[in-house]
């Protein structure tokens, strides 16, 4: 189902909103619980530059989790990041929500994402976009594949991308 490049760069003129996943694609969908019960989770500094940098010029950015966890407000809110939705169970429903919420139609979104619970969303998204080690049936339904792994700098490739500075 992958975009030839030309059909790629058409739909990523129209993105105005970049929506993510958070275990799987901002991290590496490993979760660490302390005897305590804190959880932790490692996030790629890159990652989190190129988000930056994508709000700086004029993006919308969100997330949609279907998990909770204190962790990643604390990280959203370092970013800068405050369209954050977590427990969603509708990643589709949630996304065009969001989208509308801002005046836009779902297919002005890319959504970013590794599992089956991301489907929803990416099918309505503009852009669907997979990360090289998302589940194999995300991975057929994504318009864009990342070359890096989520939470190894798979979402700076596609800030990079919607930025116009991936090289092509």
């Amino acid at each position: 189902m992958a975009l030839t490049e030309t059909e790629l760069r058409h739909r990523l003129s129209d993105i105005r909103l970049l929506a993510l996943d958070v275990d799987g694609v901002l991290t590496d969908g490993r979760i660490l619980i302390a005897a305590d019960g804190q959880e932790s989770k490692q996030f790629h500094v890159r990652d989190g530059l190129g988000l930056r940098a994508v709000m700086e010029r004029g993006f919308e950015v969100a997330i949609l989790s279907g998990r909770r966890a204190p962790v990643v407000e604390h990280r959203m809110r370092e970013l800068g990041i405050t369209r954050l939705q977590q427990g969603v169970a509708d990643k589709g429903a949630a996304l065009r929500a969001l989208a509308a919420d801002l005046g836009l139609e779902a297919t002005a979104a890319a959504f970013v994402g590794d599992d089956l619970i991301d489907l929803p969303a990416m099918a309505c998204a503009g852009v669907g976009i997979a990360v090289r080690d998302a589940e194999p049936a995300v991975l057929a339904a994504a318009d864009w594949v990342t070359e890096r792994c989520g939470g190894q700098g798979a979402v700076r490739e596609v800030c990079d991308l919607l930025l116009g500075t991936d090289g092509r």
